[in-house]
């Protein structure tokens, strides 16, 4: 029994640390220069505390970043058509990347932020992973493009990188609904295209 409100607290405080960054980075115009200082004086909690509960500046990214992306991931792995299973392979795919997409305009500082935090490269980071692990699957499907999902969903991924969406949006301000049409024009060639003829994929 007495250990009941510690874990309320650090639940609270979790919450409280999520809600705090979730603000800050929303409105930074420079998410690299957000601290954990910045974050635990915004949530009213001790620099420890973040640490205890994050490790580490990636790692309070990280959680964030899962938290904003679980809406997401329970439409594509539980929703309905054409972004959730059962989809036709040709829907799905557009569906997907149009759901990263949407994803990084609305997320934009904390997904710059993740993807510029740490050593690693971005395509070592667990939500990637995900993504890729999906997008193949979902080209497998596709018997023109199923010898070469892997790099396929690769390169779709590359079209949605922060970097990329923060330019567009940001420095270039092109509208949102046209970031949205033309990544639906990419996507959709891809997914409708064929290999030139005789082609295979170890040429």
């Amino acid at each position: 029994m007495p250990e009941r409100k510690p874990r309320k607290d650090a639940t609270r405080n979790r919450e409280a640390v999520l809600a705090a960054a979730d603000a800050l980075f929303a409105r930074s115009e420079s998410p690299e220069d957000i601290t954990m200082a910045d974050v635990a004086a915004a949530a009213g909690v001790g620099k420890g505390t973040l640490f205890r509960a994050f490790g580490d500046r990636g790692g309070l990214l990280r959680a964030l970043y899962e938290a904003r992306l679980e809406p997401v991931r329970e439409a594509v792995e539980a929703g309905p058509p054409p972004l959730g299973p059962g989809s036709p392979p040709h829907q799905r795919v557009p569906a997907l990347l149009d759901a990263l997409l949407c994803f990084k305009l609305d997320n934009r500082g904390l997904a710059l932020a993740l993807e510029e935090s740490g050593s690693t490269s971005p395509y070592q980071a667990e939500h990637y992973e995900w993504w890729h692990s999906l997008l193949r699957a979902v080209l497998e499907q596709i018997p023109d493009l199923a010898a070469d999902s892997d790099f396929t969903a690769h390169a779709l991924l590359a079209a949605v990188r922060a970097d990329l969406v923060e330019r567009r949006a940001g420095e270039e301000g092109v509208p949102r609904e046209r970031i949205r049409a033309q990544l639906a024009a990419f996507v959709t060639r891809v997914v409708n295209s064929r290999p030139p003829r005789g082609s295979t994929a170890e040429d």
